[in-house]
């Protein structure tokens, strides 16, 4: 097994296509070729994490945050990132980080946190836009049936909980090729008609090469037609935060409570409580203060994120109740979730969980 395996897996679960533009994701240093003798899974990789993975003889750290996040112009051991990097290369460990393409995920870092407070009815808070495509090609009506399946198998004609979609209308095609071409139907030199099918298929946007190959693998014609577009249409499976709801309301004092236990949080600090039941629920992992506006078109009671800045709390407006667990705290339970997900995939191979605990804020 090398380090492209592990990457397939976890592309599978959460396609790198769809992190934030901000973020660095994906193999940020060693050789997708190499050999693997191990897989540590962590939430940050620092230091003691490296260490951890030379006792372990693991070369291969698969890390929700990523390490390099900003350009490095010297590598001389100066800063935490450096000797991370140094200590990796030294050693051919190779590094992974997924971040916000979990993130965004359905069964990401959110549906995590759902899980862990028992919500139900998830449903994605912000929708990432453009994440939908719809190819447009021309075919021998006798071949469209065949190329419509192909293109199914290979992911195409999906759309929200739908599949098997397209749609399809009868025209009369015309070409006439040159000395040059070779014409599947006709001959070179003479005008040919054909009836044709117009075949239209929604993707998502992960999957346009391999939709692309799969088209000009099974399409008759020496040369194909085709148009993609991106729909405005919402993805219901691709976005940042979430909603659930509990099964039967609580108070806001009691939820709080119940989300600083359940959450493993040392402190929850939270706007001014509104004495509202607490039905409807939003969350999102990690820095969630740009979130506080959609939290509130959702119709959220409370708000559970991390990182709020004073001014945060004031945008609470008394429309809803915000809560900040803590960015690790909110966090935490993701590199569990990722040994879990490996393991399954992967049954004959070890996955193993860093016992490293890498949180770097403090209580007293």
């Amino acid at each position: 097994m090398v380090v492209q395996d592990i990457i397939n897996h976890l592309h599978d679960l959460a396609p790198l296509a769809y992190a934030e533009d901000f973020d660095n994701v994906g193999l940020l240093v060693g050789d997708k070729n190499q050999s693997i003798t191990g897989v540590l899974v962590t939430l940050d990789t620092l230091e003691a994490v490296v260490d951890e993975a030379i006792e372990k003889g693991c070369n291969l750290i698969v890390s929700f945050h990523p390490i390099i996040f900003k350009g490095l112009k010297k590598l001389t051991g100066k800063s935490y990132v450096e000797r991370v990097v140094i200590k990796a290369i030294q050693h051919k460990i190779s590094i992974f980080a997924i971040h916000t393409a979990l993130d965004n995920a359905f069964q990401g870092v959110n549906s995590i946190i759902c899980d862990q407070l028992n919500l139900k009815n998830k449903q994605i808070l912000m929708p990432q836009k453009g994440t939908i495509k719809k190819l447009t090609t021309y075919v021998p009506k006798a071949n469209a049936n065949d190329l419509r399946q192909s293109l199914f198998k290979a992911g195409a004609g999906n759309i929200g909980n739908y599949d098997n979609c397209s749609f399809n209308a009868e025209g009369i095609g015309t070409y006439k090729g040159n000395k040059d071409s070779n014409p599947v139907k006709g001959e070179r030199g003479t005008l040919q008609e054909e009836e044709e099918i117009q075949l239209s298929l929604t993707f998502q946007k992960h999957l346009e090469s391999k939709v692309l190959k799969t088209l000009f693998e099974a399409h008759p014609y020496e040369e194909v037609a085709f148009e993609i577009t991106t729909l405005e249409n919402t993805n219901q499976h691709i976005g940042m935060g979430m909603i659930g709801e509990l099964d039967q309301a609580q108070s806001e004092q009691d939820f709080l409570q119940f989300v600083k236990d359940k959450m493993k949080a040392s402190s929850v600090r939270h706007s001014r409580k509104l004495n509202k039941p607490v039905k409807k629920v939003a969350v999102l992992g990690g820095s969630g203060g740009f979130a506080i506006g959609h939290a509130k078109a959702s119709g959220a009671d409370i708000f559970i994120t991390a990182d709020l800045k004073y001014h945060d709390f004031f945008s609470a407006e008394n429309d809803i109740v915000v809560a900040d667990i803590g960015h690790y705290e909110s966090e935490q339970f993701t590199k569990k979730f990722l040994v879990d997900y490996l393991s399954k995939k992967i049954s004959n191979f070890a996955i193993i969980l860093s016992n490293t605990n890498t949180n770097p804020v403090k209580y007293l």
